[in-house]
Formats: structure tokens, C-alpha cells, sequence
């Protein structure tokens, strides 16, 4: 899966870089098939604000965004977003539409 980070009107260092591209591989295994990830750190008027993007197949895209004093926190609390998002995803489509009554 290849991942993107990029960095609006601020410099992050390699750690949490290294950091943002390590959870969000780790999340990233609770979906099916991701295709790529985006990260986009961005401080604007002194807000930290981290955003995950996962795009599926399909197209489909999961956004989580959160926002804290420091980049760490928010990377933290949009990671946690984003895994809730996942876990409530069905884990077959198929199995979906069973309960659903659908065939």
C-alpha cells in the first residue's frame, strides 16, 4: 500500500512521520484491500491538525480528522477515529447482505 504524508504551513520531523506511517499501516489491516493512505498534517493558526485518508476499492474513501495542541495527540486521536470507523465496517460484503434479507 503505498502511503502519502505531507505537511501544509509546517515541518514535522522524521519520528512522527515515522510514526503517522506506522499506525496507520497497522489500522490499515483492519480494512479490506486498502489501495493507499494519505496523511496530512497541517497547522493552521496554531491548531494541530492531523486527517487520515484510506482509499478502498471501489472508491470508497474513510477521512478521520482530529485536532490537539500537538501533532503526537492528534495523530493519536485521528487514529483511534479512524480504526472505529473500520471496526464498524462488515467484514464480508456477502455476509451483509444476508442479514439484510438481499439476495
Amino acid at each position: 500500500m503505498k502511503v502519502t504524508v505531507t505537511a501544509r504551513h509546517c515541518q514535522i520531523d522524521d519520528t512522527l512521520r515515522d510514526r503517522a506511517t506506522e499506525l496507520i499501516e497497522r489500522i490499515s489491516k483492519l480494512a479490506r484491500r486498502p489501495q493507499r493512505a494519505e496523511i496530512v498534517f497541517d497547522n493552521d493558526h496554531k491548531r494541530q491538525i492531523v486527517e487520515f485518508q484510506l482509499y478502498m476499492p471501489r472508491g470508497n474513501v474513510h477521512v478521520a480528522s482530529a485536532e490537539a495542541a500537538d501533532f503526537r495527540t492528534a495523530l493519536n486521536r485521528v487514529a483511534e477515529k479512524l480504526r472505529n470507523q473500520l471496526d464498524k465496517l462488515p467484514s464480508n460484503p456477502a455476509s451483509r447482505r444476508n442479514a439484510v434479507g438481499e439476495k
